[in-house]
């Protein structure tokens, strides 16, 4: 399931369709939902996607890049369509290492998630299951990302992490999203 809602960097939805085929997904969902309504955030208002951070920059407090509720509303859907299907677990590609400081990305807001889906929904008021959200890349460095992926056979020039393109669908290659992806492959020892 992936979502357009109104992210400036709204190429990633073709990124993620690409993938999905690559992977063998049997059904890949894509939500619209209005965030920029909402606003607060640089990836979907007015404010500017902040550019050339030093790693010690980027932990510094919670960034403009932070959309409020995303993952809380993302999560929503998620469990919403997991009860339909009769699936217990959802998987989210969150990560709480990459100095993001979104509170959304947190072992903590997981487990208060998976509470919530469980008061929430027939399923868990009937007591037919416990939702689980797994994170997989939770505690995982860039690096370690990027070589799971590769041993995945993850397409990883498909994939992307650009928060601010240029008009051509180029990653800008200095927001935060992208000095970590740099990062990670460096380490890794690989070429983006």
């Amino acid at each position: 399931m992936s979502f357009r809602y109104g992210q400036r960097h709204a190429v990633e939805l073709e990124s993620a369709k690409c993938v999905a085929q690559a992977m063998g997904v049997v059904e890949h969902a894509v939500v619209d939902v209005d965030l920029c309504m909402i606003g607060g955030s640089a990836l979907t208002g007015d404010l500017v996607v902040p550019k050339s951070r030093s790693l010690e920059e980027m932990g510094e407090g919670i960034p403009l890049t932070y959309v409020p509720a995303r993952n809380t509303i993302f999560l929503s859907f998620a469990v919403g369509w997991a009860e339909v299907l009769g699936a217990s677990g959802i998987y989210i590609g969150v990560n709480a290492l990459d100095y993001s400081g979104y509170p959304d990305c947190r072992p903590e807001f997981l487990e208060a998630f998976e509470t919530l889906a469980d008061k929430a929904t027939k399923a868990g008021v009937e007591g037919r299951g416990r939702f689980r959200v797994h994170a997989p890349l939770l505690h995982m460095s860039k690096r370690e990302i990027v070589e799971r992926a590769v041993a995945l056979g993850v397409p990883l020039a498909r994939t992307w992490t650009c928060y601010e393109p240029d008009a051509a669908g180029r990653a800008c290659g200095r927001c935060d999203a992208c000095v970590l992806r740099l990062e990670g492959f460096r380490e890794a020892g690989l070429a983006d």
